[in-house]
């Protein structure tokens, strides 16, 4: 169904970002990493995880909460491995932290092939598509995993939410063989919260078998969900477990209190994040089939995966890639109505002017 976006430019979406993280006393580095952020999921038709859903989880459990300290230093912790990296991150804002993560991950990985950082204390940073889809764009496979907020997620046959919607994300450098990365970036439940709350903005019902209620009921409406469940059934439940347990190897407390800091004091309550960077030239073997290098045999893998009937499927990281170009050719950001709305509560809070939605430009997607 085609919708109207108005079109906001990046400098100004930048600017109201920035101003509302200063306001709530961050840095100016680390305001200009959030917009940052912020920017490429809106770019990149991430609406769930834009500059709404960003200052939105800052207010609840971050810098309006004890989830995040504006300022705060990231401590490299020692460790005897050289490829690896430790960090405590202080409870520093999610965005800078995973930035920068990303990039000691990828000075690892050109001095050894691979390259982790793990990252301990952290406040969570958003959509982990766009660090992994950065470090695709500069020729390196990249994952990155995290622990969500808040445990909002029914293990496969339970009643209760013990886990986080826990995505994974893992981007390919795959520009020479289709034109754009390959991002497989997905949370483990049936949809983010995210999404849930996107659907509540907008008036828009659920997809069925996503949510609970708070009595454990099925629902469809946006405004009546409590809890998620996890895609697959068992599968989605084992994939979010992953996250749980590489955070609990890292330092990661229990899931069920994590953002709740007035339960158990003697627990911790912040995210872990997992990085890990890897140079393609470490994966290859050298003996591709008829004669070809490592390029080619990537597109050809593709194109076979695409033949055979197939040539209609998309690639993971292909409506992602085809949002940015119509965010390219309408020279900004798109936000719905009700996005622009709560753009302008944002403006208001940092004692800006307002985004004028009745003369903005508007394209129709």
């Amino acid at each position: 169904m085609a919708e109207t976006y108005h079109i906001v430019s990046e400098s100004q979406h930048n600017s109201l970002v920035e101003a509302v993280y200063r306001r709530r006393g961050y840095l100016p580095d680390e305001a200009a990493d959030g917009a940052r952020l912020c920017a490429e999921a809106t770019r990149h038709g991430i609406r769930t995880h834009n500059a709404i859903k960003a200052l939105h989880l800052d207010h609840l459990f971050g810098s309006g909460s004890k989830g995040c300290v504006p300022g705060a230093q990231i401590e490299e912790r020692p460790s005897r491995f050289s490829a690896s990296r430790i960090w405590n991150a202080n409870r520093k804002l999610g965005q800078p932290t995973a930035y920068r993560a990303m990039e000691a991950a990828i000075e690892l990985a050109e001095r050894h092939g691979v390259g982790t950082v793990s990252v301990d204390n952290a406040f969570h940073y958003l959509w982990g598509g766009g660090y992994v889809l950065d470090a695709a764009k500069r020729g390196y496979i990249a994952y990155t995993n995290c622990t969500a907020a808040l445990a909002e997620v029914v293990p496969f046959g339970g009643k209760f939410p013990t886990l986080g919607t826990n995505p994974h994300s893992w981007g390919f450098p795959t520009m020479a063989a289709v034109g754009f990365p390959v991002v497989i970036d997905w949370a483990t439940s049936v949809i983010a919260m995210g999404r849930v709350q996107q659907l509540r903005r907008e008036g828009l019902p659920l997809p069925p078998n996503a949510a609970l209620d708070r009595a454990g009921n099925p629902t469809v409406d946006a405004q009546q969900a409590a809890y998620l469940l996890p895609f697959g059934a068992h599968k989605g439940y084992g994939l979010s477990l992953i996250n749980e347990l590489v955070a609990a190897f890292i330092g990661g407390s229990l899931p069920t209190v994590r953002s709740r800091w007035d339960e158990q004091p003697g627990e911790k309550h912040t995210c872990a994040f997992f990085f890990q960077v890897i140079h393609p030239e470490a994966l290859s073997a050298g003996a591709f089939a008829n004669g070809r290098d490592q390029a080619a045999n990537v597109k050809a893998v593709i194109r076979d995966v695409l033949g055979h009937g197939n040539e209609r499927c998309l690639l993971p990281g292909q409506v992602e890639a085809d949002w940015a170009r119509r965010s390219a050719e309408a020279g900004g950001l798109l936000f719905t109505p009700a996005e622009v709305e709560a753009l302008n509560e944002l403006a208001n809070e940092a004692g800006l002017a307002r985004l004028a939605a009745s003369s903005a430009r508007s394209v129709i997607v």
